[in-house]
């Protein structure tokens, strides 16, 4: 029994060394400032390899009981190529056309998406680019195109390896048939959760620490907490979760004198903030 107690002590004995080890190395990176978040440094090809399998397995995951539409009506197609040249380009490039610098300086580098076809399905291209990836840059598009424009997007992703250059010219340089609006709620029918998504989609917490949002405590606009408790919005509108709809969607019309700018929010995700906001007392 000796041998065998003295062989369990030594394990524990180096488990606990090893694991003391690497967390000081963990307190010496993050509290010691030794690695180098700089965007002119890449990731280590391990750090790099392990969170782009996690990635993969996390859509795979949650993309799997999404049902594609039909996806080679041409119209969609055409349609989708306007998103891409709008909405895409700037990050990924296209046929012939490259990334602009904005996107051939960002670690890691988003790629092209000639080939993104043969390497995800159709579904899930739709929820990368409804959900985008964190930390990565890609942002989530599910509060700025509608669920048509979407899928349209990922019509064309489908068609991108056939084209040439000269090709992707034509028909981005087509009129896109306009996509159908997303159906929408009725007014009364509010998604609190959804609101608290649509504020960090908006970029809310950029200027406004707000309860439920994570962020990094900013001091450019006043803190959100306790909404609902306060007599005015901005200092000279009845707090009604109506008139914070109309706060939100025409801020510059309320107030011509505001540093906040209008960012473009819609009736439905305005009627959702608007809800949210009045759960924070």
């Amino acid at each position: 029994m000796a041998p065998n107690m003295g062989t369990a002590k030594i394990i524990l004995l180096t488990t606990a060394t090893l694991a003391t080890a690497a967390g000081c190395v963990a307190a010496a990176m993050v509290f010691g400032g030794l690695y180098n978040v700089a965007s002119t440094e890449q990731h280590t090809q391990i750090v790099y390899s392990v969170l782009e399998r996690a990635m993969r397995q996390s859509v795979r995951l949650r993309a799997r009981d999404i049902e594609a539409p039909k996806l080679d009506d041409e119209a969609r197609v055409v349609r989708g190529a306007t998103v891409f040249r709008d909405k895409c380009v700037q990050c990924h490039g296209a046929p012939g056309v490259a990334q602009s610098d904005i996107g051939k300086s960002m670690q890691p580098v988003p790629g092209p998406l000639v080939d993104a076809a043969q390497r995800w399905r159709p579904r899930e291209l739709y929820w990368l680019t409804r959900h985008g990836i964190k930390m990565s840059g890609m942002p989530a598009w599910e509060f700025h195109l509608s669920d048509e424009e979407l899928w349209s997007v990922v019509a064309f992703i489908g068609r991108l390896p056939q084209l040439s250059p000269q090709q992707y010219s034509q028909i981005v340089a087509l009129q896109a048939p306009a996509a159908e609006p997303d159906r929408p709620s009725p007014a009364s029918a509010v998604d609190v959760n959804r609101g608290k998504r649509a504020l960090y989609q908006y970029a809310c917490n950029a200027c406004h620490t707000i309860p439920g949002v994570t962020g990094s405590a900013p001091n450019v606009g006043p803190p959100l907490a306790g909404m609902a408790k306060r007599p005015t919005i901005a200092g000279n509108l009845p707090n009604s979760q109506e008139d914070m709809v109309r706060w939100l969607r025409h801020t510059r019309e309320v107030d011509p004198l505001t540093a906040m700018p209008e960012l473009g929010v819609s009736e439905r995700d305005a009627r959702d903030i608007a809800a949210y906001l009045a759960t924070l007392d």
